[in-house]
């Protein structure tokens, strides 16, 4: 099976949280925030969406920020993906 996302919506997978700070102190469980840095994994075509056309301007690979109340958390295929309006991405990661 496969998740595929329509109008501008995106398929994003959590980027896992470090554990520890880079001085060393480990981070307990409860104490953890979910990072709002994230892999796209998959993108809708754009096209007309709310009777404005939208041009997708990230692609799977692309790592991104996103913000914090954003999207639907979905479970599939026992993966947990997150999946987002283009809007809701802040912006692309580049190395």
């Amino acid at each position: 099976m496969k998740l595929t996302p329509l109008g501008d919506r995106v398929i994003l997978k959590q980027v896992v949280a470090e554990e520890t700070t880079k001085s060393g102190l480990v981070i307990p469980g409860q104490a953890k925030e979910k990072p709002q840095q994230a892999e796209v994994i998959s993108v809708g075509p754009g096209g007309k969406v709310d009777g404005e056309e939208v041009e997708m301007h990230v692609k799977p690979g692309d790592t991104v920020i996103y913000s914090k109340y954003a999207g639907t958390e979905v479970k599939f295929d026992e993966e947990e993906y997150i999946i987002v309006r283009q809007n809701d991405i802040l912006a692309i990661v580049e190395n």
